[in-house]
């Protein structure tokens, strides 16, 4: 039986600034069904509080402990590992660590910096980790769906690169890190084999949240989603949707169960 849902935004609730068709109705419709929901986002450019206003702008309200993001997910392991952010993320992400200044030790910390992705920044990215920082990526995401409808170049190839010429591999905390998805189900009283995760990433969204015990992920045709992606990684969705609202009908189906 199904009694959580793990959702993602980017690609599955809105498109840019753009609700999906009938997320929002499916949004309440699963919350009528008294289904706990947790939204998993791995966007690393936009803090907390910008995601939580773009949605209520939608209509669709999201509670601050509702939203999980990398950047959170970092800050706590930065806390629990005492150490100082080397940041190699977009401007607008850094408000998200501060207080962090006096751990005994460094990690450099790398998002989606944009336009400051340069042959100059990632040498000093690159140096940061020679010297002995601690390698934190908030996401290995290989593309995202770009403002133009298009695929760009994602994080993950940024992180690629790095621990190519460093010789050491990230500790990834967001999507598809195993500890953030059940960081997600935390206080939830759900075993992770009854929760389900609806993504627009077959690999990052759906394959993570299966290899971290989920008991369904369900692949929507929206957003980054690509004709045969859902044949591309292992483990396979559980199911391809065309949709949010689809895939609300299908979890309601199964949860009534």
């Amino acid at each position: 039986m199904i009694r959580a849902v793990l959702l993602d935004l980017l690609g599955v609730v809105y498109d840019g600034d753009t609700l999906i068709p009938g997320a929002a109705a499916a949004i309440e419709r699963l919350r009528d069904a008294g289904l706990p929901l947790r939204f998993v986002s791995n966007t690393t450019r936009s803090p907390r509080g910008k995601i939580i206003a773009q949605v209520a702008a939608m209509g669709i309200e999201v509670t601050d402990e509702e939203l999980l993001t990398p950047a959170r997910a970092a800050v706590e392991w930065l806390r629990n590992h005492d150490r100082r952010p080397h940041l190699f993320v977009h401007p607008d992400l850094e408000g998200e660590f501060s207080g962090l200044e006096g751990g005994s030790g460094n990690a450099l910390v790398v998002g989606d910096a944009g336009e400051g992705f340069n042959h100059a920044s990632l040498n000093q990215a690159f140096r940061a980790l020679a010297a002995g920082a601690d390698f934190v990526a908030l996401a290995v995401n290989r593309t995202f769906k770009d403002a133009d409808g298009q695929l760009s170049l994602d994080t993950g190839a940024f992180v690629a690169a790095l621990e190519f010429a460093s010789g050491r591999s990230p500790i990834v905390v967001g999507k598809p890190s195993p500890d953030f998805f059940l960081s997600a189900l935390a206080g939830l009283n759900c075993p992770a084999d009854d929760a389900v995760m609806v993504g627009d990433d077959a690999e990052s969204d759906v394959a993570g949240a299966l290899r971290a015990g989920l008991g369904e992920a369900l692949l929507v045709r929206t957003g980054k989603y690509r004709p045969g992606d859902e044949t591309r990684f292992d483990p396979a969705p559980t199911a391809l949707v065309d949709d949010l609202a689809a895939a609300a009908e299908w979890i309601l189906n199964r949860a009534a169960a």
